[in-house]
């Protein structure tokens, strides 16, 4: 089993967005398979241009990604049986590859593994630096690059993975579990924005359904990654 590492920059996070970065690494091995930027279809935004600071200038003369050379041999590496993709926040990674026809079979997502690994929620967050900064992860990487995201991801990986393998015996039964657990949707306890941040969901739910529901149809409106988020919030209105 072939355990590689992915990261996306973007577009944006809309429903219209597309990749303009790809990177992607496969476990133990130093050098990338790929670390590539590419002309997108759609315009870069100046939000995301002020987070990864890639330009449409650095990708004006680069090929569209399925033009380029590598998009044959890549398709079949990250949509084969025997390979486990992992991304953080996979969702979000998950639907920029599908619009480029891209449909990995197995997926492990680390800010899943990091929400199991937390039952009482103790952490404010769950994003990727965050968790770089708060584990102590020794890894050279400058964040929002996708290269630089995906050396720290494998950090993280590895330790997640280690938690899991003390909890499952061995490496095998780990992967499952994972695997398991990136599959099935998250349920959050606490919101961590917003006017209720630090409030139990639960209990907004009881005092202001309105505002879950205000915020259910703004996730609605681009919901590429918000898929857990959707799923919360209206497991929260329903009961």
């Amino acid at each position: 089993m072939r355990i590689i590492f992915l990261d996306t920059e973007t577009t944006g996070n809309g429903d219209k967005d597309r990749l303009c970065q790809l990177a992607v690494k496969e476990r133990y091995i130093d050098d990338p398979l790929v670390n590539a930027l590419y002309k997108p279809p759609v315009p870069i935004s100046i939000e995301s241009m002020a987070i990864h600071h890639i330009t449409e200038r650095m990708v004006a003369a680069k090929p569209a990604f399925k033009d380029a050379p590598e998009y044959s041999s890549l398709k079949d590496l990250l949509e084969s049986n025997e390979v486990i993709i992992v991304a953080h926040n996979a969702a979000f990674d998950l639907a920029m590859l599908a619009r480029e026809g891209i449909v990995p079979r197995r997926t492990i997502c680390t800010y899943k593994l990091a929400y199991a690994l937390d039952p009482d929620d103790v952490l404010p967050n769950y994003r990727l630096q965050y968790l770089r900064y708060l584990l102590d992860l020794d890894v050279e990487g400058e964040a929002h690059d996708a290269f630089g995201d995906v050396l720290v991801l494998e950090a993280l990986f590895e330790r997640l993975a280690q938690k899991m393998k003390e909890r499952h015996g061995t490496e095998e039964a780990a992967l499952e579990a994972m695997l398991a657990i990136s599959a099935r949707p998250l349920l959050f306890t606490t919101i961590r924005f917003g006017k209720y941040s630090g409030r139990r969901l639960e209990d907004i739910a009881k005092t202001d359904q309105n505002y879950l529901e205000w915020l259910l149809a703004e996730k609605k409106k681009s919901p590429a990654g918000e898929e857990d988020w959707i799923y919360t919030l209206e497991h929260y209105l329903k009961h």
